[in-house]
């Protein structure tokens, strides 16, 4: 698989830095990093330009690389026991990927749309992590933010209805989205792919959102777009 890539230091004598200049920097893991941190930081990556459809990491292959996600949405799934994907996770902008200290990849991280990561070798990021300790700090809040939403979604799949399903999945990518009230945005996941992430049939999800646009909550105009036209409400519903 090619991948177009590009350094994060161009140019000769002085070095440009793209890491000052990163879109998601105040919310990435290396938010914390003093300024010769992020310029060491910065020698030891490449962006990454993966079209979508792309899989950027394997299930079960080495841990090669990991990464910060800077545009664009990728999805994590894996493959169950009869051979179909299951969809587990979906990353957005700002989100960290890949296996820190570990030798496998648990799942195979795939884009959604056009996407952009900042990817280091694992190996190199690691030795970078044990050095830095507020980098180490992050992870670890990312981690815990992780097992947060795991845990969050063993209990939508778990208790909640269907309908309160669908609303909890699309309050999520509106919000991850920046899709305030009357704000249009593109949702990442076709319906089949919402309902194989939540357990439901394609028609379950269909009769959601079409549910919620009879409610004056959301506006659907055609293909992937939505428009959240009452946020609050929806997160209402999504609250059960």
């Amino acid at each position: 698989m090619l991948l177009e890539s590009s350094s994060l230091t161009t140019g000769t004598g002085r070095a440009h830095n793209p890491c000052e200049e990163c879109s998601v920097r105040g919310d990435a893991i290396c938010a914390s990093l003093s300024p010769v941190g992020l310029e060491t930081l910065s020698h030891l990556g490449r962006r990454v330009h993966v079209r979508r459809g792309q899989a950027l990491f394997w299930e079960s292959e080495e841990s090669v690389l990991v990464g910060n996600v800077l545009e664009g949405m990728l999805k994590l799934s894996t493959m169950t026991g009869d051979g179909r994907e299951q969809i587990v996770g979906i990353v957005f902008p700002s989100d960290f990927i890949g296996r820190p200290f570990g030798s496998n990849s648990h799942h195979t991280v795939t884009a959604l749309t056009d996407a952009t990561v900042c990817v280091f070798r694992r190996g190199a990021f690691d030795k970078f992590v044990e050095t830095n300790s507020g980098i180490e700090q992050a992870l670890l809040r990312r981690t815990l933010d992780e097992l947060d939403r795991a845990r969050h979604w063993m209990l939508l799949l778990g208790r909640l209805s269907a309908t309160e399903r669908v609303a909890s999945l699309l309050v999520e990518m509106v919000e991850r989205l920046d899709g305030a009230n009357g704000k249009e945005v593109s949702l990442p996941l076709s319906r089949q792919q919402m309902g194989d992430l939540l357990g439901l049939a394609i028609e379950t999800v269909s009769r959601a959102m079409t549910r919620f646009k009879q409610m004056g909550i959301v506006e659907l105009p055609g293909g992937r777009r939505l428009i959240a036209t009452d946020l609050p409400a929806l997160r209402r519903v999504a609250a059960g």
